[in-house]
């Protein structure tokens, strides 16, 4: 069983080293991980009780979307998409909002951090302090709980928001009488590396001390690597690794024998000046080639779009069924529902679903039996091998309605997608211009066939209690 992990990224900088190393690089590593199902957002609902410059938030969620895609982050593996783009994670939020107690939100860091420094400066306690702020805890118990995660990366700070996201999960439990949500699960990263920024504090915007990742090119990379702070000891001098920014912020980036050798070298008096070339050079080699993916990616925001579209739909069929369910279960039923006496149960309501894809088959001039898959909204998927047996036909379908994207076998061959079964190309999807493209094209392949075995099991359900019940 897959253990389903969740991550958001906030949409209000420029990513910098800090970030890449901290927070990027080891989420795309975690990613390839087969027995994890990794879901990363950007968190641009959150950005907004940050940061109200709208051009920022716009241009973070570009930069960031490029910067993990160029890092090597897969969306046909991981489920990548903008929080912004699901609905149901501000309905969640109300949902839930109604059975969280203002004095559970009393106790967020952060709120209290902001109403301490206001007394400190004897001002009104809650000056400057937004709902949204307060409300922080309760939107990311809805980010968490919207697709039942089971571990959420964070860092120390942030143990207290997924205890509160368990609180507020429980209280709707307990309120609605089901378990209707898993209870989240902190995983501490306490091997993630924090960088020290120009000035020796740890790199953060805030203080204004950050190397940028991609920003300005291999220029304003080796210009900022130059500006990193270091002691007087002249050529020649040993010098000390121990409380070295320079020295940390290398070995973040290289092999434990290159670590060797330039602690060696350091120790040996190599000049700060050249230090620095040797840091630049070495950071280089890893970020050339994920800065031409970046400024790719950035020159093509709408091949982003897409990317970022089609991991909202692969979210959206899992958020969108447990949000009808607990419409239901708090009340906020169809018209059509039947209301009934207390005494009495309620019927199930009926619920209006949205098509599934559906599948065509046709005979083909020369004869043979193909079919063809179509998107819920009409685009062609895929074009199936030609069969000469109808049945050899059929049984694919069948096996195609009930597999689901992620145990599909799609593979890129030439600019077109092929879908592969027992090793064997059974169907062709649509042709595309680049790697990119493709790339969200494989996504709402899979997108489409999750959905497609969740409507095909959730039918077989239900033929098989209407035979129950007639039995």
């Amino acid at each position: 069983m897959h253990t389903r992990v969740l991550t958001g990224i906030t949409t209000t900088g420029t990513p910098h080293l800090g970030n890449y190393v901290g927070a990027i690089r080891p989420a795309v590593l975690a990613s390839r991980d087969p027995e994890v199902d990794a879901f990363y957002f950007m968190a641009d609902y959150h950005a907004l009780i940050k940061s109200d410059d709208p051009d920022r938030v716009e241009a973070s969620r570009l930069k960031i979307t490029a910067t993990f895609l160029a890092a090597g982050l897969d969306p046909n593996v991981a489920t990548f998409y903008r929080q912004s783009d699901i609905p149901e994670v501000p309905e969640l939020m109300w949902l839930l909002t109604c059975v969280t107690s203002k004095g559970l939100l009393n106790r967020a860091h952060a709120y209290k951090a902001a109403v301490d420094r206001n007394i400190e400066a004897q001002e009104d306690a809650d000056a400057g302090v937004t709902a949204g702020l307060y409300m922080y805890p309760v939107l990311m118990a809805a980010d968490i709980l919207a697709f039942n995660a089971n571990k959420v990366p964070v860092g120390r700070d942030q143990i207290q928001h997924i205890e509160m996201a368990r609180d507020i999960a429980q209280r709707f439990n307990h309120t609605y009488g089901r378990e209707f949500f898993v209870m989240p699960e902190a995983l501490i990263e306490e091997q993630v590396a924090t960088l020290p920024g120009l000035d020796g504090r740890k790199m953060s915007k805030s203080y204004d001390n950050t190397i940028p990742l991609f920003e300005g090119g291999p220029k304003g990379l080796r210009e900022a690597i130059m500006k990193i702070v270091t002691d007087s000891r002249a050529p020649g001098e040993p010098k000390d690794t121990e409380d070295s920014a320079l020295f940390t912020i290398f070995q973040a980036f290289a092999s434990p024998a290159e670590t060797t050798a330039f602690s060696d070298a350091l120790h040996n008096g190599i000049g700060w000046g050249e230090a620095k070339q040797v840091l630049f050079e070495r950071i280089e080699a890893e970020v050339a080639p994920m800065r031409e993916r970046y400024d790719a990616l950035m020159a093509r925001p709408d091949d982003m779009e897409d990317i970022l579209l089609a991991g909202a739909a692969k979210a959206r069929a899992i958020a969108a069924p447990l949000l009808d369910t607990l419409r239901d279960a708090v009340g906020l039923r169809s018209a059509r529902h039947k209301l009934k006496s207390p005494e009495e149960p309620a019927s199930t309501p009926v619920e209006q679903k949205s098509k599934p894809p559906r599948f065509a088959s046709f005979r083909d001039t020369d004869g043979s039996f193909r079919f063809r898959l179509f998107a819920a909204d009409g685009e062609e998927l895929l074009l199936s091998a030609p069969f000469s047996d109808p049945k050899a036909a059929g049984t694919l379908r069948q096996v195609l309605s009930t597999m689901g994207g992620a145990k599909a076998t799609i593979e890129s061959q030439g600019d077109h997608v092929a879908l592969l079964v027992d090793g064997k190309v059974v169907a062709n999807g649509a042709s595309y211009p680049d790697e990119v493209a493709r790339a969200a094209g494989v996504l709402r392949l899979r997108t489409a066939l999750d959905v497609l075995a969740a409507a095909t099991a959730e039918e077989a359900a239900a033929k098989a209690n209407a035979a129950r019940q007639g039995a």
